[in-house]
């Protein structure tokens, strides 16, 4: 059983499950969950919803539409994305939460891997544009032989530790829970500090909590390996920006490389925009046609589960992850 699997509620059982209403909020979703399941009320309410109906699930959580759909009598709420930051209350007030937990994991392990590569071969700044002063010299940093620092071990965690070891870097994991690594090679950090003083490319893959807002900042920044490159694809919570800055100038960060900022979008003129040691991306890590693809059959499955009175996946727990 997964570890953050949980019982179903006593609703609904087999033989109730013509009777259960879904309401789909995913924009380009509705087709593939209606094809899963021609037997069952899935009504698209991207566009609005229905007026005196009931609905049972919910795939969707952050419009308007999927806030008025909880009072329609709504009792499971199954997100496309990991987070719940920015998720209205109303919507995670419902009795059964879940996430699209690992949905992504493909996409976002690979753009760090782009960003690791990247950054040991010092691109962009090396590509030519006029003849260098030495053709053949080439500043570089292979990755193999060097260590990832993961902090946070869920699945997109796991997916980029199985990418890395496969190259023949060294990887250190540090978790919520005091508990073994799951895959063979992967060492499993006792405190921040041990993960951050070793880490070459120390990337964030944990969720936005209170434990987790601006853990990055001034003193668990100057305990990192110096020359490290930082890779944020979780939440910009994580890091404290002012903190950064100055690591960024003292020479302890080589570089970030940076899908998420705190806040987002980033106003214009935003130091981040100019920093020479910053890349940017527009939250965009996750995105294209196969992560929506894999969170709404992550959906469909669950579904499958809900109407059997299974176990779920991607449970939302009491410290709302």
């Amino acid at each position: 059983m997964p570890p953050d699997a949980e019982a179903v509620p006593s609703y609904p059982r087999p033989g109730l499950a013509d009777d259960v209403v879904v309401y789909c909020d995913v924009p380009g979703a509705f087709e593939r969950i209606r094809a899963r399941f021609p037997s069952l009320d899935i009504v698209d309410i991207s566009s609005g919803l229905p007026p005196g109906k009931r609905g049972d699930v919910l795939f969707g959580g952050w419009s308007a539409h999927s806030v008025g759909a909880m009072d329609t009598g709504v009792h499971w709420v199954q997100f496309m994305g990991t987070g719940l930051d920015g998720v209205p209350q109303a919507v995670k007030e419902a009795p059964l939460l879940t996430t699209a937990r690992g949905s992504s994991a493909v996409a976002i392990s690979e753009y760090v891997l782009a960003t690791m590569g990247a950054f040991s071969r010092n691109f962009p700044q090396s590509w030519l544009r006029e003849p260098p002063e030495y053709w053949f010299a080439q500043p570089a940093t292979p990755l193999a032989g060097a260590t990832l620092g993961l902090f946070g071990f869920g699945g997109i965690a796991q997916r980029l530790a199985c990418l890395a070891l496969a190259l023949d870097m060294s990887v250190m994991a540090l978790r919520r829970q005091a508990l073994p690594s799951p895959l063979e090679g992967v060492v499993m950090a006792a405190s921040l500090a041990d993960l951050v003083s070793v880490a070459d490319h120390l990337v964030l893959a944990a969720p936005a909590t209170d434990a987790t807002r601006h853990v990055f900042n001034d003193e668990s920044l100057a305990l990192c390996k110096p020359g490290v490159h930082l890779v944020n694809i979780a939440r910009g919570a994580l890091v404290d920006h002012d903190a950064l800055r100055r690591a960024l100038d003292n020479g302890t960060i080589a570089r970030a490389s940076l899908d998420v900022t705190e806040p987002e979008p980033l106003p214009a003129g935003h130091w981040l925009y100019e920093h020479p040691k910053v890349f940017l991306t527009p939250h965009a890590s996750w995105a294209g046609p196969p992560a929506f693809e894999a969170s709404t059959d992550l959906f469909c499955d669950n579904l499958v589960r809900y109407l059997r009175g299974e176990l779920l996946h991607g449970v939302v727990g009491s410290d709302g992850y």
